[in-house]
This record gives structure tokens, C-alpha cells and sequence, in this order.
């Protein structure tokens, strides 16, 4: 018989939750039955309606708003769900009273280190890490994304038998709508700034984890030397202007260009020559997974599971968190010698198909609900 999975997620997602989700429900047909639960009227929902993923959406007024919980308990036993699973803060906290309603397992899926996801805004951290980290305690189960989340679990005190790592896993078949290189520096009004340069790229939201700041001290280093150069960032968040101001003070117009939110990821990764990540903490990012898709290499820093996806010069390289200067110099022996680079576009692009495919994660996935169900009684959580 059929596994029946409800995966609750606040709906607010436009990052790498969202593409784990969209690519595991898309997996997962024929392995599981699936449906999801958003909380937020956005594009996540209206995304995962135009791709035909079976979705639902139960508005909340506010986080604390828990009136959805027996919409939800009552849909779990009428309709025989084998397992509820969560993604993300506010689909846990719903978790700590849905318990109290439902007996299958419940499990979460950690995408990030829920200890720095509300470091941004000062309130938030205060109220909603404890929330959440409270939540996270309750669950039966737990997934993690990298198998160095699955230690910082461990070494916070969950129990490790309840814990199974599944790695992202990003859909290899190539979109009907792809804008080439050019299509898509006109799109952004890009060609002039652009032409006979380098293009480096990052794609990140603008705040402080993200540390876009290092891309930026990055870049004056390397005009040091030389101009022959452009960085594109395509995103925005809580440090947008105050990058833009960085650039500005450097004398950086001429080498840096903010595109704010880009939608079309792949035609981003398609357009640039080499990817950059320079996050102070990653799980298993998508933007590395995109850009090996498109055949193109990352640089990035050596935080969370990066070390698991990039081989050190054989996938591209990994530098320290803010070690600027080793990342300038990493960009240019890249810039100076395209045969490598291309030599590390070809080896992720051969790994992540290999190894990282949306088809791949959603075999372990299935594997880890029927391990989940073996393990409890007449596939009943016991209270």
C-alpha cells in the first residue's frame, strides 16, 4: 500500500526549502502519496499550483495563530496519513500542539541551523529561536540535509538513531525556457557593463549569513589588478543597501551589479562564467546544485555541507569565511585558465547527476518513510 506523507511548510519560502520541497513532491510520485499544507498566501502557493503539486492552503493570521491545527489533525485521521512531515520554524511550532491530536509519526526536515535562522532581526531571534528550538525537541524523527547538520544535531543533544541525512537533490532535464547568455544581460540591461569580461555570480539573499560583504571586499582586491571582471548578484534582503553603499565607497560600479530578485535561476547560472557562495553557514545549497547543472563551477566557502558537495580542485575550491584574499586569488587563476575551469564545470555538472538528482533524493526519502513506519507500532506513533 501506498505511504500517505502531509507535508506541512510555512509558504513563505522563494529559497532553498522551496526548491527541495517542489523537487521531492515531483520525486516522490509513484513512491509515496503526497499533499502539501502552506500557511502564507504567496508564490510558493501559486508555484506549486502551475506545477501541478497537490497543495492546500490554511491561512494564518499571525505565527501564533494555531486555529489550523484541527483543520489539520482532522484532515490526518480522516483521511489516513501515514506520517506528517514538517519544514521549517513555523511548521514546527504548529507541530508541538498537533501532537497532542494525531498518532502517526512526525518528522522535520532541518534545511538550516535553526540557532542563526532569525539572527537577522534582533525580535525575532529573542522570540522565535527558543520557540522553535522547543519545537524541534518533540519531533519523532528528524532529516537532515548534509551529513554535517546530522552531527550538530548529535552534538545538541538528539538522539542519533533518529536521525537520517538526505542530500538536496536538483531535476537534471533542462527547462523549455532558457535565455542565453545574451537574452539575458539585455533582459537586465547588462551588455555594455558586460562586454569582453569575466562573469562571476552569486545568487543569495542580502542579509547577513549570506555574507555578501566577503564578495564585495573580494572584488576590491582583485581591481587591484585588474578590471576585466563583473560580479552579478541577484537577490535582495535586509543588507541590500547597505552592499550597494559598500560598492559605492569601494569605487565598484564599474565591476559590481545588483540585479535584486532573480526568478529564473538557471538562465542566471547559464549568463556567468563561475558561481560564488560565501555563506557563514550553509546546509546543502541549491545555487551549487543549479550552477553544476548548467555546467558551471563554484567557489565557495567551507561551511555546513559544502565540503560534501565541492571536491577541492576537482569540482572547484573552498575557501575559509572571510578569507577574501584566498578567494580573489582562487578567481583569478580560475579567470587566467579557462581549461581548468571548464575542467571543474564538466566534473560537479557529472557528480550532482550522478549523485544529487531530484529522482535520487526522493528514492532515499521513500526509503526513510518505510524505515519510520517499520519502526513504529502498526505504523502508530506511541505517546
Amino acid at each position: 500500500m501506498t505511504t500517505k506523507v502531509l507535508h506541512l511548510i510555512s509558504g513563505g519560502d522563494t529559497g532553498g526549502a522551496k526548491t527541495h520541497i517542489f523537487s521531492l513532491m515531483k520525486g516522490l510520485k509513484g513512491l509515496a502519496q503526497t499533499k502539501i499544507i502552506c500557511f502564507i498566501d504567496d508564490t510558493f502557493y501559486k508555484d506549486a499550483l502551475e506545477q501541478g503539486i497537490d497543495i492546500e492552503l490554511y491561512p494564518q493570521k499571525s505565527r501564533s495563530d494555531m486555529s489550523v491545527v484541527k483543520k489539520i489533525a482532522d484532515l490526518v485521521n480522516k483521511e489516513g496519513y501515514d506520517l506528517v512531515h514538517c519544514h521549517g520554524a513555523r511548521a514546527n511550532t504548529i507541530a508541538i500542539f498537533l501532537k497532542r491530536k494525531i498518532m502517526v509519526p512526525m518528522i522535520t526536515t532541518i534545511h538550516s541551523d535553526y540557532l542563526l535562522d532569525f539572527k537577522d532581526t534582533f525580535y525575532k531571534d529573542l522570540i522565535f529561536t527558543p520557540i522553535n528550538t522547543f519545537a524541534l525537541k518533540n519531533f519523532d524523527y528528524y532529516v537532515a540535509v548534509t551529513e554535517n547538520f546530522k552531527n550538530m544535531l548529535i552534538s545538541r543533544g538528539f538522539t542519533e538513531n533518529k536521525i537520517y541525512t538526505l542530500y538536496n537533490g536538483i531535476e537534471m532535464e533542462m527547462p523549455k525556457k532558457l535565455l542565453t547568455k545574451e537574452e539575458f544581460l539585455n533582459k537586465y540591461g547588462l551588455a555594455d557593463l558586460a562586454k569582453g569580461k569575466f562573469l562571476i555570480g552569486q545568487a543569495a539573499r542580502l542579509d547577513n549569513v549570506k555574507n555578501v560583504q566577503m564578495t564585495i571586499k573580494t572584488v576590491k582586491k582583485i581591481r587591484e589588478l585588474r578590471e576585466d571582471f563583473l560580479v552579478l548578484i541577484a537577490g535582495r534582503g535586509e543588507e541590500d543597501q547597505k552592499l550597494k553603499d559598500m560598492v559605492k565607497e569601494y569605487g565598484l560600479e564599474e565591476n559590481v551589479a545588483f540585479l535584486g530578485f532573480v526568478k529564473d535561476n538557471l538562465s542566471f547560472f547559464n549568463a556567468i562564467d563561475l558561481n560564488l557562495l560565501t555563506s557563514l553557514s550553509e546546509s546543502f545549497p541549491y545555487v551549487i546544485l543549479e550552477a553544476a547543472k548548467m555546467g558551471k563551477a563554484s567557489i565557495a566557502t567551507s561551511v555546513g555541507g559544502l565540503g560534501e558537495m565541492i571536491r577541492y580542485g576537482v569540482d572547484g575550491y573552498l575557501v575559509e569565511v572571510n578569507d577574501y584574499k584566498s578567494l580573489a586569488e582562487k578567481i583569478q587563476v580560475l579567470m587566467d585558465n579557462p581549461d581548468i575551469l571548464e575542467k571543474f564545470g564538466a566534473s560537479i555538472n557529472a557528480r550532482v547527476n550522478e549523485s544529487f538528482s531530484s529522482q535520487a533524493m526522493a528514492k532515499t526519502q521513500a526509503q526513510i518513510y518505510e524505515d519510520i513506519l517499520r519502526r513504529t507500532q502498526n505504523g502508530k506513533r506511541v505517546r
